[in-house]
């Protein structure tokens, strides 16, 4: 049987349909409706490792950080059940946390979105980097390319977000179930029609920055669902976790990694300033 928390996170990932419509968890039936779910996937111990290249940027015995690259999805979902990054990691140990699905994963990104995420290697691991998250004491920092030139040269943004009201697959300010949400933003370079801004997250809500600077009137470039799709020849979104920094959860010790921009979006940046 699964349990109220599994329930939880199927209605709010959308796969839960009433007469073919997503509706938030508070909706009430009101009988004859007919309802549709996705199944949930295989439980952890049947998750199978799959070879996978993978660039490290940190390792020991309690956690990893690994540099993500863009198309990669982070762990099984609805259409992924397989080629995640978890399957990708699974050979290496990684464990923790309450979703079997998703063994050791802290935070996220977006199958899109390129970059750094720390990812536990136990129980305990998992617990303590959970514990930093919650603290604000985990660092994550993106390259961002908008469209637009921002009115100032640093800002922040503290508007809600949650499943948008009338879409259930995209987010939004305009939301049933709406969460705090805070992005810092840094203007880097200022192009003729864009700007390169170093993104700094408070809080981690799903599509968080790309709803944020779209919000503001910055949106991504090359962004399909909430920026500029296509823009400067981009296949997705202009979105990048160049950096990650922490306290380590054990040790103590100052942990930062880095990621340099991959080609497809330096190439990008190119033609920008051009």
């Amino acid at each position: 049987m699964g349990t109220r928390g599994a329930a939880e996170r199927l209605l709010v990932a959308g796969e839960v349909r009433v007469d073919g419509e997503a509706r938030a968890k508070s909706y009430r039936l009101i009988g004859g409706e007919e309802v549709e779910l996705e199944p949930p996937l295989a439980a952890t111990s049947e998750l199978r490792a799959e070879a996978m290249e993978l660039r490290l940027a940190f390792e020991d015995e309690h956690l990893l950080v690994v540099d993500k690259p863009a198309g990669l999805v982070v762990h099984p979902g609805a259409g992924h059940a397989e080629g995640t990054l978890v399957h990708g990691l699974v050979s290496r140990d990684i464990a923790g946390g309450d979703s079997p699905e998703r063994p050791g994963i802290v935070h996220r990104l977006d199958r899109d979105t390129s970059g750094l995420l720390v990812v536990a290697r136990s129980e305990e691991a998992h617990r303590r980097l959970r514990a930093l998250v919650r603290r604000r004491a985990l660092e994550r920092e993106y390259l961002a390319l908008v469209r637009g030139r921002p009115r100032s040269r640093r800002g922040r943004i503290e508007a809600p977000i949650g499943r948008d009201r009338n879409d259930p697959t995209r987010h939004s300010l305009d939301s049933e179930t709406p969460r705090e949400a805070v992005t810092h933003f840094e203007l880097e370079q200022l192009l003729a029609e864009h700007a390169l801004l170093r993104v700094r997250l408070e809080t981690g809500r799903t599509h968080q920055i790309r709803v944020h600077l779209g919000a503001i009137g910055l949106p991504l470039a090359g962004d399909p669902v909430y920026g500029v799709a296509g823009d400067l020849e981009l296949g997705r979104q202009f979105l990048h976790a160049t950096r990650l920094a922490f306290s380590h959860p054990f040790t103590g010790e100052n942990v930062e990694a880095l990621s340099p921009l991959p080609g497809d979006l330096e190439a990008a940046l190119e033609r920008a300033r051009g």
